[in-house]
């Protein structure tokens, strides 16, 4: 029987396996694992052991979350972004990627037409295709997402208003309101990606989009890893109760539920004040390593999209500039960064950005880096 969806013929984000071997690894997703603070994680493992606490997640929960860990989003976490919810309207999730999958399923078929940033997230992409659904690629400025026109006929959208992927700029306040009352008009529904929202170094973060609905028409999307530890593959999702039930549901049929170990990990992490300290923590290091990547930047002469915050920078080269080709002469040099093409949605995506993250490499390796990354492309240039 011949093979419906071929999934690998997609195009992705790619970096190197071995990209922890190369001197100047400014990847993007990936972190610097000495400031995982291992000791509490540890400490928060040995108590979910305990045999009390196997008791709650050894068993098949049947789609069911770990309560313990809900009430920690529910009153620590959603807070933090202005959200308030019950406990029916939270759902834990294997990471944000799975969360806007099961939304994707849910909501759309190929009569249906879905709205994405361009340039933005290749995965959600990719996902729509695969479900055969309409696409419009909707135009960003240095704001992010333009509530425009191009959002009419639209039947759901998403945006990544704390930091958009890929150029990592912020969403304003009065924008947001905008946008919600867009979508109210045209009965659209948002899903909000909350992407990096703690990683705003200029300012205080902007209130999630989701705390400004009144009506349900927002669904959140968060992360409980992504800055931290990607490889633990948590987050959740935030909505109305009859939309987390069917997502429930459909996680049930996915993968009945994310392992209870780790979310119990995870509560325990959250309740003992852990992942607060590590908030701030690393909050202070990306900091420095932001300002330094700046500069770097900067000083060579590198024209980059202005942000407040975010892991990583988009960085526009000449128009010249082929950033496919400039990755192999990046990594003669022991540099390793992110094509930009990969993020556009058109046909003719410009071949000239690409992105460098700073969360996995040391600052006093940045600013090297930065120059060992110029001499690429005037190499890159020169073929």
């Amino acid at each position: 029987m011949q093979i419906k969806h071929t999934p690998s013929h997609q195009q992705n984000i790619e970096k190197p396996e071995n990209w922890r071997e190369y001197p100047y690894p400014f990847v993007t997703a990936q972190v610097d694992k000495s400031l995982f603070p291992i000791a509490a994680w540890r400490e928060c493992s040995r108590q979910a052991l305990s045999l009390n606490a196997m008791a709650d997640w050894t068993e098949d929960r049947m789609g069911t979350d770990d309560p313990f860990l809900v009430e920690q989003i529910r009153t620590r976490l959603l807070p933090t972004r202005g959200i308030h919810a019950s406990e029916d309207e939270i759902l834990v999730t294997a990471g944000a990627q799975n969360s806007l999958y099961m939304l994707a399923r849910l909501f759309l078929n190929n009569n249906t037409l879905f709205g994405i940033e361009n340039p933005g997230y290749p995965d959600l992409r990719n996902i729509i295709q695969m479900i055969g659904s309409r696409i419009r690629c909707l135009e960003l400025d240095e704001y992010g997402l333009i509530p425009d026109q191009q959002l009419d006929d639209c039947n759901m959208i998403t945006v990544t208003p704390s930091h958009q992927f890929p150029t990592t700029v912020t969403m304003p306040l009065n924008r947001r309101k905008e946008l919600l009352e867009k979508a109210e008009h045209n009965n659209m529904v948002i899903i909000e990606d909350d992407y990096e929202p703690e990683l705003n170094f200029q300012g205080s973060p902007t209130p999630a989009i989701k705390s400004l609905d009144q009506t349900g028409r927002v669904i959140y999307v968060g992360s409980l890893s992504k800055s931290f530890f990607p490889g633990l593959r948590l987050g959740y999702l935030v909505g109305p109760a009859h939309i987390i039930r069917e997502a429930r549901a459909l996680g049930r049929l996915i993968h009945r539920h994310t392992p209870t170990n780790n979310q119990r990990t995870m509560a325990l992490f959250l309740a003992l004040g852990h992942h607060d300290a590590l908030r701030k923590r690393l909050r202070k290091i990306y900091k420095s390593r932001w300002l330094e990547m700046k500069n770097a930047l900067t000083n060579a002469s590198l024209n980059f999209q202005y942000a407040t915050g975010g892991s990583s920078f988009w960085v526009k080269g000449p128009d010249q500039l082929d950033s496919k080709k400039l990755l192999q002469q990046a990594l003669n040099l022991g540099v390793v960064v992110e094509l930009g093409s990969i993020y556009y949605s058109n046909a003719l995506p410009k071949k000239q950005y690409f992105r460098v993250g700073y969360a996995a490499i040391e600052k006093e390796n940045i600013s090297e880096g930065i120059n060992h990354l110029k001499m690429a492309i005037d190499s890159t240039l020169r073929l």
